[in-house]
């Protein structure tokens, strides 16, 4: 593994922790050139793994598609890469254990709005927003209290 600092690939592992459904291992490392601590995630990768758009069209998982949408949902809210990966890699878990080869792009976009209404309500609804494709203000409005509603039981998100 490469130093994101320096690019040495003098490193050693500090910690190690397995993800939360084990199918990720998240690595803390040290740079022995410049002492730079970084973060990495191993997961497994699937390469035959399709996604079966609305339409019926089909076409290649793309992880990075994915964690684009994300970090855009995230984008200036208290949530750190670290969160995101782990949240992909845990969703990518999900998906393979309930799907063999063909993923439903609407399983997906359902699985990411599920872990972003308890990462990130503000997150949730600017994918869900996307997601959704709202047709008016009504629609979004009525999708905020729906989320109001069903946080209103004491149960707050995690962050």
């Amino acid at each position: 593994m490469r130093c994101p600092k320096c690019n040495s690939i003098e490193t050693k592992v500090l910690e190690t922790r397995v993800g939360k459904n084990e199918t990720s291992i998240r690595r803390r490392r040290e740079c022995l050139d410049c002492e730079h601590r970084f973060t990495t995630i191993e997961s497994v990768l699937r390469a035959d793994l399709q996604v079966v758009k609305r339409d019926g069209r089909r076409e290649e998982f793309d992880r990075e598609k994915l964690l684009a949408g994300l970090k855009k949902a995230v984008e200036k809210r208290p949530v750190d890469r670290i969160q995101i990966e782990m949240l992909v890699a845990d969703l990518l878990a999900q998906l393979e254990k309930e799907f063999d080869h063909e993923v439903p792009s609407i399983r997906i976009g359902e699985a990411v709005m599920l872990s972003l209404r308890d990462l990130d309500q503000i997150a949730y609804v600017r994918y869900a927003s996307v997601y959704k494709d709202f047709r008016d203000l009504a629609e979004l409005v009525q999708e905020i209290q729906d989320l109001r509603a069903s946080h209103s039981d004491g149960k707050q998100p995690r962050h």
